[in-house]
C-alpha cells in the first residue's frame, strides 16, 4: 500500500523503550503520508495491536519482552490473511537475530543509529514492495549465516533463465523498472517474472526470495 494510492503508509511502533517509540514517532508523523496508528511495549503486544489495527508497516525491535521480535513476527504473518511489512528495528546488522527475523519473515531491517532520512525512506520502501531494502547488507547475512554447501531444493530447477535472471537482479536490488531496463523488457513483464520467482521461492516478498536463493545455494554461481 502506497499513499498515493489508498491513504497514508499506517505504522505500528514495537520497541520495549518508550524513548525510542517516541523518537520514531516523533519522525514518522512529521512526514506527509505517514501515520503512526499504534505502539506496542512488548513483543506479544506488538501482535496484539497489530491484529487489531491491521497496519501496513510494523518497525519491530528484536529483543523485547514476554516475546522477541522474532517470534511476534512469525506469529503475525501465519496468523493474518493480509499482514503488514515487517521491518527489524537492531543495533547490529550482523546479529543473528536480525538473520532469524528475516528467515521469520521480516521484510527487511533498519539500525537503530539510521538517520531520519533512512528511517522514512525505508517506511516507504518496505511499503512499495518494489525493492529490496538494504540489499548489500541483507546479502552479506544471507552469506554468512546461510549453510555453505545446502541440497538444492526443486524450486532451482523449474526456474527459467528469465527468472533466475531477474532473481539475481531482485538480490542487486534493483527495482522492477531498473530490472527491465537491464533486461530490455517492459515493467509489466518484469512483474510477471518477479510474481513467478516469489510463487516458484514459496516467498512473500523479495526479502524472502533473496534469503531462500542463498540457502538453497542458488548464489553461489552468481
Amino acid at each position: 500500500m502506497t499513499e498515493t494510492a489508498a491513504g497514508p503508509i499506517r505504522i505500528v511502533l514495537a520497541d520495549d523503550e518508550r524513548m525510542v517509540r517516541t523518537a520514531l514517532r516523533v519522525i514518522l508523523s512529521a512526514e506527509d503520508g505517514l501515520e503512526v496508528v499504534g505502539e506496542a511495549a512488548s513483543g506479544a503486544e506488538a501482535v496484539s495491536v497489530v491484529r487489531e489495527l491491521r497496519p501496513d508497516v510494523v518497525l519491530m525491535d528484536v529483543r523485547m519482552p514476554e516475546i522477541d521480535g522474532i517470534r511476534a513476527t512469525e506469529q503475525i504473518l501465519q496468523t493474518l490473511a493480509d499482514p503488514p511489512r515487517i521491518v527489524v528495528v537492531t543495533t547490529f546488522e550482523n546479529d543473528a537475530y536480525v538473520y532469524e527475523a528475516l528467515r521469520a519473515g521480516a521484510s527487511g531491517f533498519l539500525l537503530k543509529r539510521a538517520d531520519a532520512d533512512s528511517l522514512v525512506q525505508a517506511v516507504r520502501l518496505v511499503a512499495r514492495s518494489d525493492s529490496l531494502l538494504f540489499p548489500a547488507a541483507v546479502r552479506a547475512l544471507a552469506a554468512e549465516h546461510a549453510r555453505a554447501k545446502p541440497a538444492a531444493p526443486a524450486w532451482v530447477a523449474r526456474l527459467t533463465g528469465r527468472e533466475s535472471e531477474v532473481l539475481r537482479l531482485m538480490a542487486a536490488g534493483l527495482t522492477n523498472a531498473e530490472i527491465a531496463g537491464r533486461m530490455g523488457v517492459g515493467p509489466a513483464t518484469v512483474k510477471t517474472h518477479v510474481a513467478s520467482v516469489l510463487a516458484k521461492t514459496g516467498a512473500r516478498d523479495r526479502t524472502q526470495a533473496v534469503i531462500a536463493a542463498y540457502e538453497a545455494g542458488f548464489m553461489n554461481d552468481a
